[in-house]
């Protein structure tokens, strides 16, 4: 693979300067804990459009679709991007299964689609590396997510 220029290693600081804005650390701090889905119809209840929680959502979701689709299309150094930004991966993990019932929903078949595909080959350039990592990482959000519903329990 070719090294990244120094334009990519401008732009991947840019992206990850605008990670430490206050409002997208609040939204990413409480999308980890709050955003734990099945279906469309909890996302709606959790993060209702026109909500509070529903511009935290977005606000994730749009941060990481815009990264990803300045990647996809060859903005940003693939492994440079990989090597320091595995997050785009955990919010995928966390929607993967409710997205196509969203993009059915409201007719938007572009939905996280730069994220989708960022994160399927993700998944095959870590495991090439770090055989492993990707169960290791489901296993760490499934505990995180049994956790979140204990304590929404109690």
């Amino acid at each position: 693979m070719s090294q990244p220029t120094h334009e990519q290693g401008q732009l991947q600081l840019q992206i990850y300067d605008l990670r430490r804005e206050a409002k997208l650390r609040q939204a990413r701090d409480w999308f980890f804990r709050n955003y734990h889905v099945d279906t469309i119809d909890d996302a709606m209840r959790i993060a209702p459009p026109g909500t509070e929680n529903g511009a935290l959502a977005m606000m994730v979701f749009s941060y990481w679709e815009q990264a990803c689709a300045y990647l996809n299309h060859g903005l940003l150094h693939e492994e440079l991007f990989f090597e320091t930004s595995g997050e785009f991966f955990g919010v995928w993990e966390m929607v993967k299964n409710v997205v196509p019932q969203g993009r059915e929903r409201f007719a938007n078949k572009l939905f996280l689609a730069n994220v989708e595909k960022a994160a399927k080959r993700y998944e095959t350039w870590i495991e090439s590396r770090s055989p492993g990592h990707i169960a290791a990482m489901r296993q760490m959000m499934k505990q995180m997510r049994d956790q979140a519903a204990k304590a929404a329990k109690a």
